[in-house]
């Protein structure tokens, strides 16, 4: 810490090259920060689930229904303890640009199995004394000015009316929030008795199940009594963890993990380019004040580290800045307005790039380190 003084003024000395260089590891770091949000709201489903709940799904694709009868079949397997279905209804607000997800569910049963949807007791309450009734999370209330007693049209592209409408209306009965951070607040869910009456086809079939089961140690034994269950049927099953099923949707966009790790190895290949030729150019400036310090002294040990935390500090800088402000854009929530619910900038993944801007430090600047190390005296003062 004695020489930070003599550090920082090894900086200053060229500010345009310096803020340059820090300005493009801020937008590195920024880019980093966007796509681990992104990734996170794409698939963190993954780490965010329990295990004590699986969904069964049609084995062929995510998008084929299954029997509403097959609850029953489900719960009469040793270590379920409920099975819960929804349908997804495609509709839409407005325009196809304000999209947020709504399914039909069991309100009972499905609060049941999902206790991180946060309703009061009178607005349930509400939700099953009222047919046309519908429950929706707080971000997409407060994105629309919803409030309870509006009632909301909806126009789905998969679900008509037996009268041939395609124009849901549903009356605003509760709006929940979410017990933890992870939790999705924007969906809207009404009651599967009206859909199931209103609609116009595949009646008696939904998209796919949720299970609980009684110890989470066993399921996946339990999955594959499931799909066993169902075997060689018209509608074969596959049960997977909560998370993978989340991961199968966020596929259908693409491998999420290897378009970011391509990226980002792209953008920090570049990066370690230009700060490895700064921090080179840097030292062969200042090749003769390198041996005045050797001659009054220094030894090559402290010539070393001087250069090293130079390059450090640089990097650890832009990147702190740039993760503040990719932070910053994340904690403002989904930029989207429905697509990525869960778009948050996980703290891992801050570590992580905490680690990246020392390592980028560290890689950039040992080799003019060690070359200014191995200065001799005689050389570098003749250089002056």
């Amino acid at each position: 810490m004695k020489f930070i003084h003599l550090i920082w003024s090894n900086l200053r000395r060229k500010k345009l090259r310096t803020g340059l260089t820090l300005l493009s590891i801020l937008v590195a770091f920024v880019l980093f920060g966007i796509l681990s949000s992104i990734k996170q709201a794409l698939a963190g489903g993954i780490s965010l689930e329990g295990a004590n709940r699986l969904v069964v799904r049609q084995k062929v694709s995510i998008i084929n229904s299954l029997p509403e009868s097959y609850k029953a079949r489900m719960e009469r397997i040793p270590g379920v303890a409920l099975a819960v279905h929804q349908t997804w209804f495609g509709g839409i607000y407005q325009d196809a640009k304000t999209f947020f997800m709504q399914n039909p569910v069991v309100p009972e049963e499905f609060l049941d199995m999902h206790p991180e949807f946060i309703l009061s007791p009178e607005q349930k309450k509400a939700w099953l004394e009222t047919r046309t009734g519908a429950i929706v999370g707080s971000k997409t209330a407060d994105r629309f000015h919803w409030k309870i007693g509006d009632k909301i049209p909806i126009q789905s592209s998969i679900w008509a009316q037996t009268d041939g409408n395609r124009v849901w209306e549903f009356d605003i009965v509760g709006i929940y929030s979410g017990r933890d951070k992870n939790t999705d607040t924007t969906p809207l869910f009404f009651r599967y008795d009206y859909f199931e009456e209103a609609r116009a086809r595949a009646k008696g079939e939904v998209g796919w199940y949720t299970i609980r089961v009684k110890d989470s140690s066993q399921a996946a034994d339990i999955a594959k009594k499931v799909d066993q269950e169902f075997e060689n049927s018209p509608y074969e099953t596959k049960t997977e963890p909560e998370g993978a099923f989340v991961q199968g949707w966020a596929k259908q966009v693409g491998n999420i993990a290897l378009i970011t790790a391509s990226i980002m190895g792209a953008v920090f290949f570049t990066i370690l380019l230009v700060t490895g030729n700064t921090m080179s150019q840097a030292v062969r400036e200042r090749t003769g004040e390198l041996g005045v310090l050797k001659a009054i002294g220094f030894s090559n040990t402290q010539v070393l580290g001087l250069v090293l935390a130079e390059s450090c500090l640089v990097a650890v800088l832009g990147g702190v800045l740039g993760l503040g402000v990719a932070w910053l854009i994340a904690s403002g929530g989904d930029p989207t307005g429905g697509m990525l619910p869960q778009f948050f900038f996980p703290r891992r993944d801050l570590l992580i790039g905490l680690g990246l801007s020392m390592a980028l430090g560290f890689v950039t600047g040992i080799f003019p380190a060690l070359s200014a190390m191995r200065l001799r005296v005689a050389d570098a003062l003749r250089r002056m």
